[in-house]
């Protein structure tokens, strides 16, 4: 394999960050340069809304000095992302149309899903450390700029992922607005910082043995490595020590014992109060900072996109594990789900050549099939709308907001009459591509779901075979399917529009 070199460019709340990678089959993956510039986008967007003129010419210019360096390493592909500072600007498409066209820079806008997926997956490579913490109770705590992401792990799956809306510089902020009232400034912290946790607390990790806890930042990283092992790892009772530690200290003397830049030191008391708040109400023993960041997500991503790297962790997994456990919150059918699930997987696999979707669809097709029922949680009548709603209102860490709202519609329309894009325009941004996978998808899961039609699980197997312009569907069965059946032609009626092509079922007694 020749020699690839790509960068990788991350627009964070406070901090501008490139780091330029290079590919080979001999030394695999490695970082060749990094280059980071301060500047506290996140306080124009958390405060004002918009990104200053100020804080816009200066994102620019520095892009466009990324944009030489990458000129000068003849970077052979590149990826920039932006985050939160971005995201919740109320002018979003016009910052990035700037970008665009004052630098030659395409910035894309990472969902806080997706962001967070990165750095997961950024952790998961760095070694065997990471199976060995989360194969016992484990959270990771990714604190940002604008929120926290908390995700829980037990027995090597992934449980829940949660947002909290109280990152270092939206901490910073509400700092700021306080401090002509009062001096207490670490006590009014630490009691923001409670009131966000302590309801993650009583709804996510009771009769959970928290354990261990993965640490992903860019503000104490650097610092940490200075008091853990040469893995990176350390006690909570050794993180307490330093907190302790570093009240005593200037932020000069905190600047030259760490080797941190002081103009980054003031974001130390609210990065370290949110961490030592996060151990208490965990009650984890062992910390491990990989010291990773959203460039080295991103440099994952290019290289399992090109196939230039091998996954030990299957990330797909957690993604279906975190759906299962929200299923089982809504008190879904976990059988039935389960069997619609193989159907649609199985038909999907069929009907490759018909619909031409790829590895993506059908991890939402999945998705979708185990969630199909969470909306009778709030009412039986009104359930595929509510399904609809709770799907919309729950993050999915790896999925981003188009895809969550696919698999959303393809709850909502398995039981709602299916809309055309032309009204679902009216109350959606989906784009024409993204419509056109919800109507494929929607085809497929209904007529997976006709199949499965009876809440008593009666089908033992079911095989899919397209002869000419029909499919032919035959279900194995001990039991009478006559419910089937009868909804089933209901159900594939959409089938036949959308791929042109008449299902037909048979089935045979076992």
């Amino acid at each position: 394999m020749s020699v690839r070199t790509f960068a990788a460019i991350d627009v964070g709340s406070y901090e501008l960050g490139m780091k330029i990678f290079e590919f080979s089959g001999k030394g695999g993956m490695k970082e060749i340069d990094n280059i980071r510039h301060s500047i506290e986008l996140g306080t124009d967007t958390y405060q004002d809304g918009i990104i200053s003129m100020s804080h816009m010419d200066e994102l620019c210019e520095v892009l466009s000095d990324f944009s030489s360096i990458m000129k000068s390493y003849k970077v052979d592909d590149y990826k920039a992302y932006g985050t939160s500072a971005i995201r919740e600007t109320k002018n979003t498409a016009i910052v990035t149309e700037q970008i665009k066209l004052r630098t030659g820079i395409r910035l894309d806008v990472l969902s806080n899903s997706e962001q967070r997926f990165l750095h997961y997956k950024a952790a998961a490579l760095k070694g065997s450390r990471f199976d060995e913490f989360i194969r016992e109770g484990c959270a990771i705590a990714d604190i940002g700029g604008g929120s926290i992401q908390i995700s829980l792990f037990d027995n090597d799956a992934l449980v829940t992922t949660q947002n909290i809306r109280l990152g270092v510089l939206r901490a910073m902020d509400m700092l700021a607005a306080l401090a002509p009232r009062t001096r207490d400034m670490e006590g009014i912290l630490r009691e923001l910082i409670d009131n966000q946790l302590q309801v993650f607390r009583k709804l996510y990790l009771k009769g959970r043995n928290i354990r261990n806890l993965i640490l992903i930042d860019d503000y104490i990283s650097v610092m940490l490595y200075h008091i853990g092992s040469r893995d990176r790892t350390f006690t909570a009772e050794d993180f307490r020590k330093l907190a302790t530690k570093l009240k005593t200290m200037t932020k000069s003397e905190i600047a030259s014992a760490y080797g941190l830049n002081e103009e980054t030191v003031p974001l130390l008391l609210p990065a370290i109060s949110i961490v030592s708040r996060v151990l208490k109400i965990t009650k984890a023993e062992n910390v491990w900072s990989p010291g990773v960041s959203l460039c080295d997500g991103m440099a994952y991503e290019y290289a399992e996109k090109e196939k230039l790297v091998n996954y030990r962790h299957d990330f797909e997994n957690d993604i279906i594990a975190c759906a299962k456990v929200m299923s089982k919150r809504y008190q879904g059918n976990e059988e039935r789900n389960e069997l619609i699930e193989k159907v649609a997987v199985d038909l999907f696999e069929a009907t490759k050549k018909i619909h031409g979707m790829g590895k993506r669809d059908r991890l939402m097709l999945r998705i979708a099939s185990l969630l199909n029922d969470c909306g009778r949680y709030i009412s039986i009548e009104a359930g595929a709308e509510c399904g609809y709603d709770i799907i919309m209102a729950t993050e999915m860490i790896g999925l981003s907001h188009t895809e969550r709202e696919i698999v959303a519609n393809i709850v909502r329309f398995n039981k709602m009459q299916f809309m055309y894009y032309n009204e679902l325009a009216v109350q959606s941004v989906l784009d024409k591509n993204s419509y056109t996978r919800i109507a494929k998808l929607s085809a497929l899961f209904r007529l997976a779901d006709g199949i499965c039609r009876s809440y008593r699980t009666k089908v033992n197997d079911v095989r899919f075979s397209v002869k000419g312009n029909e499919l032919v569907i035959n279900v194995y069965t001990l039991d009478d399917i006559n419910l089937e059946q009868g909804f089933f032609f209901r159900k594939a009626s959409l089938f036949e529009e959308v791929f042109s092509i008449k299902p037909v079922m048979r089935y045979k007694r076992l």
